[in-house]
C-alpha cells in the first residue's frame, strides 16, 4: 500500500481518536469518575463486587471508604484461584492470561491478570495512540515505509489449568492484531525464542535485512542489541544499516544514562525519541510532544488513578488522594483500579506531576527503590540527574549503576556506596566522586543537610565495575532481556554485596 494512502488512513483514525483525547483533556475528572462507575458496574456481580457492595457505590468517596488499598500479596490468593480456572472472582470476564513479573524488589514471581478488556482497551489502544500522536506531530514522517523493530523480553508462554502465563510482551505478541504483526520485525518466531543470547543474534541477523524505520524497547537492552548490530555489520553509524530510521519509542527505565551512547550510534540531528510508561498492570502515559520528556497521563484506558504523597507514604499519616487533588512538583506513589480486576492496587511506581492542565507526569522511581536510611530520601530521579551532570563535567559515560547505604556502626558515620559501570571512565575517580557528591547535594536538600560538615553522612564510596558486571548479575538471576533491570537504589545491601562478589 503506498505510503500517502497509509498516512491518510492513519490521519483518519487520528482525527477520530483526537476527539476522545480532547474529551479527557477538557474534562479529566469527569472522565475518570465515569470510568470508575463503569468499572464498578461491570464488576458488581463478581466475588469482590459483592464483598464491597459495588452496586451501592455511587461516588469516589464511598469507593475510597469501602475498598481498601492493596498490594500483590493481598491479592495473591484470589489471583492463584483465577490461575487455576476459577472465574468471576475480581473481574466478570474470564481471565485467560497472566503476565509473569518478578520485578526487582522480590525474587518471588508475580502473576498479573491481563483481561481481554485490558488488552484491547489499554495495551493495544495505547500502541495506536502512540503512533497517532507521533504522526500528528510529524506529518512528513515515513514511518510506514518500513517496519518497527520491537525488542521485548518475550519468552515462551506456559499453559496451566486452562490459563496462560508468561512475559507481558509474549502475551501481546501472541494476541497481536494483524496490522501490528505486518508492520513489525523480528518475526514472532524469533521474538518468542527462550534463550536471550541466542535470540539476540537471531534478531540481528533477521532485522539488518529489513527497512527499519522505528525502534521500540527498554533502553538498556536495546543498546545491547544496537551494539551487536554495529559489531555484526562493522558499521558504527547505524543509519548506514537502516537509513530510514527516524524514531525510538522507549520505556521501562530512565533514558538519561543512555542518551550519549544512542546519539553516537544514531548521529542524526532530527532523530526523535518518544517515551512511554507502561507495565504488566497497564499502559499509563505517553509522550505527546516532540522533544519533551513530560508524559500525558491517559485517562480513558480503563484505569482509575489515585495517589499517595510520598512524604506520607508508609507512615501513620499516609493519605490517598484522587487525581483532582494532586499538585505540581510533588512526588506520588500510584494506586490503580483497572479493567483487569485490580482494585486500589499499589503498583510500586512513583511519579511527579509537571502539569495539571493537562495532567502530565514524569516517572521518578519506585516506592522501594530509594535510600532513606538516614532521612536523606534519595530517589532515582535525583541520582540520575546528578550522574548526568557529573558525567558531562568529567567527560565520562555510564552504562549501569546501583547504590546502597553503609550503615552506622558505633561512632562511625554512614555513607552511600555506589557501584558504577562506565563505558568511558573519568580520568580522575577522586574528582568524579567529589563532583558527584556535590551534584547529589544540589539535587536533594535532605541529602545536602545530612552531608553538611559530614554531620550524618560521609563522602560516598564509588566502586568501578568491571565490564559486563551488571549483565552477568542479571544473567546469574535469569533476568536477561525485556523489562528486567538492575535495582538502582536500595535501603538494603544485598544487591550491592552480590555485585561486589562478582566484581573480580
Amino acid at each position: 500500500m503506498p505510503i500517502p494512502i497509509v498516512n491518510s488512513i492513519a490521519s483518519w483514525f487520528l482525527k477520530k481518536r483526537f476527539h476522545q483525547i480532547e474529551l479527557f483533556l477538557k474534562y479529566p475528572i469527569e472522565v475518570q469518575e465515569e470510568l470508575l462507575q463503569n468499572l464498578l458496574l461491570k464488576a458488581k456481580g463478581t466475588e469482590i463486587g459483592k464483598q464491597y457492595e459495588f452496586e451501592s457505590i455511587k461516588n469516589y468517596r464511598t469507593f475510597a471508604e469501602r475498598v481498601p488499598i492493596s498490594s500483590y500479596e493481598d491479592n495473591e490468593s484470589q489471583i492463584e484461584r483465577a490461575r487455576k480456572g476459577e472465574s468471576n472472582i475480581f473481574w466478570p470476564t474470564p481471565i485467560k492470561w497472566f503476565a509473569k513479573s518478578s520485578g526487582t524488589t522480590n525474587a518471588k514471581s508475580k502473576f498479573i491478570p491481563v483481561s481481554s478488556d485490558s488488552l484491547e482497551d489499554c495495551h493495544y489502544a495505547a500502541s495506536k495512540d502512540l503512533l497517532c500522536m507521533y504522526l500528528n506531530n510529524n506529518p512528513s514522517s515515513q514511518l510506514f515505509v518500513g517496519k518497527s523493530l520491537r525488542l521485548g523480553g518475550s519468552k515462551e508462554l506456559y499453559q496451566e489449568n486452562g490459563t496462560v502465563f508468561g512475559d507481558l510482551s509474549a502475551i501481546l505478541i501472541d494476541n497481536m492484531p494483524f496490522w501490528a504483526e505486518f508492520s513489525s520485525t523480528p518475526s514472532s518466531e524469533v521474538s518468542l525464542m527462550n534463550d536471550w543470547e541466542t535470540k539476540m543474534q537471531a534478531i540481528v541477523n533477521e532485522t539488518i535485512k529489513e527497512n527499519v524505520t522505528s525502534l521500540a524497547g527498554v533502553p538498556s537492552w536495546m543498546l545491547v542489541l544496537l551494539n551487536t548490530v554495529a559489531e555484526t555489520t562493522g558499521k558504527d553509524n547505524l543509519l548506514n544499516v537502516w537509513p530510514n530510521l527516524e524514531v525510538y519509542f522507549h520505556g521501562g527505565v530512565s533514558f538519561d544514562p543512555y542518551v550519549a551512547q544512542y546519539k553516537q550510534l544514531l548521529p542524526k540531528s532530527d532523530f526523535k525519541y518518544y517515551e512511554i510508561y507502561n507495565a504488566s498492570e497497564g499502559f499509563f502515559a505517553i509522550q505527546d510532544q516532540n522533544h519533551e520528556k513530560d508524559l500525558l497521563l491517559m485517562l480513558d484506558y480503563g484505569i482509575f488513578y489515585e495517589f499517595i504523597p510520598m512524604d506520607t507514604y508508609g507512615t501513620s499519616e499516609e493519605k490517598v488522594i484522587p487525581l483532582q487533588d494532586v499538585e505540581e512538583g510533588k512526588n506520588y506513589a500510584i494506586i490503580i483500579t483497572t479493567n483487569a480486576g485490580l482494585w486500589r492496587y499499589k503498583i510500586g511506581d512513583t511519579v511527579r506531576f509537571t502539569s495539571i492542565s493537562p495532567y502530565r507526569i514524569r516517572v521518578t522511581g519506585r516506592t522501594k527503590h530509594h535510600i532513606n536510611v538516614f532521612g536523606e530520601e534519595l530517589i532515582i530521579e535525583n541520582a540520575e540527574a546528578a550522574l548526568k551532570n557529573v558525567s558531562k563535567l568529567t567527560n565520562s559515560e555510564i552504562v549501569e549503576y546501583t547504590a546502597a547505604p553503609i550503615f552506622m556502626e558505633g561512632k562511625e558515620k554512614g555513607a552511600h556506596e555506589w557501584m558504577i559501570e562506565f563505558k568511558t571512565p573519568p580520568s580522575d575517580f577522586n574528582v568524579f566522586t567529589e563532583l558527584f557528591d556535590k551534584a547529589l547535594q544540589q539535587e536533594n536538600s535532605d541529602y545536602e543537610a545530612k552531608r553538611f560538615n559530614n554531620l550524618t553522612l560521609n563522602l560516598p564510596i564509588v566502586h568501578v565495575a568491571r565490564e559486563r558486571l551488571f549483565y552477568d548479575w542479571l544473567k546469574e538471576h535469569d533476568k536477561l532481556g525485556g523489562q528486567h533491570k538492575v535495582p538502582r537504589l536500595s535501603n538494603k545491601r544485598n544487591y550491592l554485596e552480590e555485585l561486589l562478589r562478582l566484581n573480580k
